[in-house]
């Protein structure tokens, strides 16, 4: 596959966070030990912000102020990251107020960063109805562009972008809300190399990063004596940014920008990137707010995404019925394929396709000419064994495919048989981009380096001979339709070997090495076939007749009755099982067992198909987790009111709430089970995110309305 790489940047790690031990000068920051709260760094700008004529280091941190360490005081034990804790405190020698955000970066420190506080922030109904808007978004498109449009006007940036990112990395502005006089940037495409490796790694960098002025000069830290590593700042909302992300926002005339990221399903989908044209800040409980909206609007995507992917294993599913009907009707299952050929092309956003198949080959749609194909199978033959097979460049891997390129860019192929030369395909055409190196409007998210000259920022590359790369989903949703159709290929063999003696040898071979686990028998039960993979769930030798399956399963003796039923009835079973293999280990397994008659009333014997269901069941043990998880936390949330703000918080967590749960019954577990797991996983971090950040916001609003009273309370004291 191909990768884009900035020049000369290759083999070099220039990304480290840590060596990045400057601030933006707007706020002030200070390290202290937490066992006794001695103040270990500042920065060079603390004590002109704070009034004070000492330096800071060596002081207690009680010196700036008791306010500060009585509020900060009950936290000390309690987890800080990745979710800071915030405190509006009085502190230095005017009693100025100050946001203090709180982390723990490890080493038994604390960081403590000062801002200007921010005016009292009235949470209005326009918020609930962002969020109500959010959660109804019918599609991805309509949540980008719902997104952009409610952070406009809750920040007041001149350009909001979303920037979505693909699988491969590559990065494309999928929705803008701007002033008209700025130029449009939607739709404009970036390779990977132009965002920074830092950015793609969520866990390692706040959710959210403010750059106030481009023209600002950064402040350095002053310790009181060497520490033996750099302070981490990878979490500090203050840290500064590379001078070349500086430079690349000036060619760009920005000079602020504020930058979200989306993780869903713990990796980054995109972020929200946000610039102006003149210096501007944005005070925490704004910043708190975005950061609220992009994790509903994470679980949103990951809920829509796999409701996309939902009905697409619904379309998957019906070619299946369709394919074993027309076994029946007609004997020849491909019909069905092509009959319903516009669901096959439609649920992966394909072009055209082609069934190679017993010898035979079948298209639908746009396919290059037959040779063409024919050397499509064979670079396929060559290619190591997986599930599935995919490329959003054919000609890239072998320069010899540039003529297809119209037709076959893109290839998806997923195997029908463990031997070669069978496979399901499908193509994609070119797609000509205009790739912008260097000046992605993501560039400056954050303090990360690239090692790449400022002069080339801009520069336009045309990339050609690449189709729209194939996505999780899709690649998942064509495993799905090569096991559908192997399942029924499969079934269709056995068919063939008990109806046509003549052909046993070819058909027994090829299902012998199937990967689905199924036994074929005579109407006495006696074995005909097992394959490989039915030996590897139950151990070799084990199942040599239906007769042995009761005492290889936990549950015998409703196996013993349902064999009978089926042997003496002729009645299908599908039931759920648990097999119990030669080392003791229980697998959870699907049983499809079905008579096969050549016609009414005669049998010619019995077809068992079982499929693993480990993966279901920890997918739905995934989904319990996360139900369990988020009723706990319902149950245990309990925070005070703080007069109008306190019901309009408790409004907005019951909306938090109910989008984790709408977004849980919406995700399919059927599509990518692997996947699945993680998915329930990102929803219960969410969650927990989310309402920890509505927590400290209810704390944070108590705090000040109780300031907002004592104030009060002096003033009329004074009067």
């Amino acid at each position: 596959m191909t990768r884009f790489t900035i020049a000369g940047s290759e083999g070099r790690d220039p990304e480290s966070l840590h060596s990045i031990q400057t601030i933006q000068p707007h706020g002030a920051l200070i390290s202290v030990r937490e066992r006794d709260l001695e103040i270990l760094q500042a920065s060079t700008n603390a004590r002109r912000m704070l009034g004070l004529d000492d330096a800071l280091p060596g002081h207690r941190l009680g010196w700036l102020g008791e306010d500060l360490v009585q509020r900060l005081r009950p936290h000390l034990d309690a987890p800080l990251n990745p979710v800071a804790l915030a405190l509006r405190c009085r502190l230095g020698a005017g009693a100025t107020e100050f946001d203090v955000l709180v982390h723990r970066p490890g080493s038994g420190l604390l960081v403590l960063e000062l801002e200007p506080a921010g005016p009292s922030l009235q949470l209005s109904g326009r918020v609930e109805e962002a969020l109500q808007r959010i959660i109804a978004a019918p599609s991805v498109r309509a949540l980008g562009e719902e997104v952009v449009a409610t952070l406009k006007r809750l920040t007041g940036y001149d350009r909001v972008m979303l920037y979505r990112l693909d699988e491969a990395g590559h990065g494309e502005v999928f929705a803008e809300a701007r002033e008209p006089a700025l130029p449009a940037y939607l739709g404009q495409c970036y390779p990977e190399a132009c965002v920074p490796r830092m950015a793609r790694q969520p866990g390692r960098r706040p959710r959210v990063r403010l750059l106030v002025d481009v023209d600002s000069v950064p402040v350095p830290l002053q310790p009181i004596r060497p520490l033996d590593e750099p302070l981490d700042l990878s979490l500090c909302t203050l840290r500064s940014v590379s001078p070349l992300h500086i430079q690349i926002l000036k060619m760009m005339d920005v000079r602020a920008t504020l930058v979200v990221s989306l993780v869903v399903g713990g990796r980054l989908w995109g972020l929200i990137a946000c610039h102006h044209r003149t210096p501007r800040f944005v005070h925490y409980e704004i910043r708190a707010l975005c950061e609220l909206l992009a994790e509903t609007v994470a679980t949103r995507i990951a809920a829509l995404e796999s409701f996309i992917q939902e009905q697409a294993e619904l379309a998957v599913r019906r070619l299946e019925r369709g394919m074993i009907e027309a076994i029946s009707c007609s004997g020849d299952w491909r019909s069905a394929l092509v009959t319903d050929g516009d669901a096959l092309l439609a649920s992966l956003e394909a072009s055209g396709a082609a069934l190679f198949c017993d010898g035979e080959l079948q298209t639908l749609g746009r396919v290059p000419e037959q040779g063409g194909l024919l050397r499509i199978r064979a670079w396929l033959d060559r290619q190591p064994r997986a599930a599935v097979i995919a490329t959003s460049s054919l000609m890239r891997e072998d320069p010899r495919f540039a003529a297809l390129k119209e037709t076959a860019s893109g290839v998806l192929a997923v195997p029908l048989s463990s031997g070669c030369g069978e496979y399901l395909v499908w193509f994609r055409p070119e797609r000509v981009r205009t790739l912008i190196l260097g000046a992605s409007p993501l560039l400056c998210a954050d303090g990360a380096e690239l090692n790449r000259a400022p002069a080339l920022a801009g520069e336009q590359r045309e990339v050609r001979g690449r189709a729209v790369p194939w996505n999780s989903g899709q690649t998942a949703i064509a495993r799905l339709l090569g096991e559908s159709v192997t399942d029924v290929l499969q079934q269709f063999r056995s068919v063939r070997l008990l109806i046509a003696q003549a052909q046993l040898a070819e058909a027994q071979a090829r299902v012998r090495i199937s990967d689905q686990p199924m036994l074929i028998t005579d109407p006495e039960g006696r074995l005909v076939l097992a394959t490989r993979s039915l030996e590897r769930l139950f151990g070799a030798g084990r199942l040599e007749s239906l007769d042995a399956l009761p005492g290889l399963v936990s549950d015998p003796a409703t196996v013993r009755a349902a064999l009978a039923a089926l042997r003496d009835d002729y009645q299908p079973w599908h039931a759920e099982l648990e097999v119990c293999g030669a080392d003791g280990c229980k697998t959870p397994v699907l049983l499809r067992a079905d008579p096969v008659f050549s016609a009414p009333g005669r049998v010619l014997g019995f077809m068992f198909l079982f499929t693993d269901l480990t993966g279901i069941k920890a997918a739905e043990d995934a989904r319990q987790r996360l139900h369990a998880g988020i009723a706990a936390r319902q149950h245990r949330s309990s925070a005070p009111l703080c007069g109008g703000d306190g019901e309009r918080y408790r409004e907005l967590f019951a909306a938090i709430i109910g989008n984790a749960r709408l977004a849980a019954e919406e995700v399919a577990d059927g599509v990518d089970l692997e996947r699945v797991p993680a998915v329930f996983e990102g929803f219960e971090h969410s969650v927990s995110h989310t309402t920890t950040l509505l927590e400290r916001l209810l704390w944070y609003a108590a705090q000040r309305q109780d300031g907002e009273g004592r104030d009060e309370g002096d003033g009329a004291a004074r009067h």
